[in-house]
């Protein structure tokens, strides 16, 4: 049987994430439905396309997604459904897919069509629902909608190189549960600009030289635990999705801070590196 994963911003304190499951379980009550998460932040595209890229590999071939981000019908905020990667998606057309869709190109997108047929106060419960249930009993994108070839891309999703490639301007694209701060910038992008040069990652008044492999290779061991002082120290790393990531060593906001507390990096904010000439 089939699994729908469910992505959203509407939080655990209102109805909607639950109406949503027991329309599906009405539906096809013996569907397995996995959340992902219900606590990205509001109407926060960029946020949403980080996670779903990160998370949806993880799950089967034929697995479905859907994505109640930003998803009131208009007339420039349209629905879609994709199959890609051997996964489906559905989800609005904002943006949240070209992150994916950027390494990835879509078998086929079709533009949802069905929303004659049923009320839309509530699209996710209303349309995505129904889409989710019509691909998860075997059916084809072709009846619930007209094939598209493009989707609306999320602004700065690619990091900027100057022309003599001796520097990468990118940006924070998501700040995770530890306040960590992932940027745009992907090992594969870097080092093809990087091309074994050395570098210094500046973020605000904070410069990095390193970038470790994992959080750990930070701590030299040698040095007796009590000695070390290493919880509340900046360090850099690419993450498990492959992102540069700014870090705080075993950060804690309430204690010892994060890397958003205390370097006062947000959202949208530059990261850049710099090549140095060896």
């Amino acid at each position: 049987m089939a699994i729908i994963t469910l992505t959203t911003d509407f939080g655990e304190k209102d109805h909607f994430a639950g109406a949503t499951k027991g329309a599906i379980y009405s539906e096809m009550p013996e569907i397995r439905i996995v959340d992902i998460s219900h606590s990205i932040s509001p109407f926060n595209t960029s946020e949403a396309a980080y996670i779903i890229q990160n998370a949806y590999r993880s799950f089967p071939k034929g697995t479905i997604h859907v994505i109640g981000i930003d998803s009131e019908l208009n007339a420039e905020n349209k629905h879609i459904a994709l199959k890609l990667d051997d996964h489906y998606f559905i989800c609005a057309n904002n943006g949240i897919m070209s992150m994916i869709c950027s390494e990835i190109v879509p078998e086929k997108i079709v533009e949802i069509n069905i929303h004659d047929k049923i009320q839309t106060s509530f699209p996710v419960l209303d349309v995505f629902v129904k889409v989710a249930c019509h691909i998860a009993r075997g059916g084809t994108l072709e009846v619930i909608g007209k094939t598209i070839t493009q989707i609306k891309p999320i602004k700065n999703i690619v990091p900027y190189v100057n022309e003599d490639k001796s520097q990468i301007i990118g940006s924070v694209l998501y700040i995770d549960n530890y306040g960590n701060v992932v940027t745009n910038i992907k090992k594969s992008f870097f080092e093809a600009i990087q091309k074994g040069r050395s570098f210094e990652i500046s973020a605000r008044s904070y410069k990095f030289k390193t970038i470790y492999k994992k959080y750990s290779d930070f701590v030299n061991f040698e040095i007796p635990e009590d000695k070390r002082h290493d919880e509340g120290r900046g360090l850099v790393v690419f993450n498990s999705g492959s992102f540069l990531e700014i870090a705080v060593y075993k950060s804690n906001s309430a204690t010892v801070g994060s890397a958003s507390t205390l370097m006062g990096l947000n959202l949208m904010d530059t990261v850049s590196i710099n090549f140095l000439k060896d």
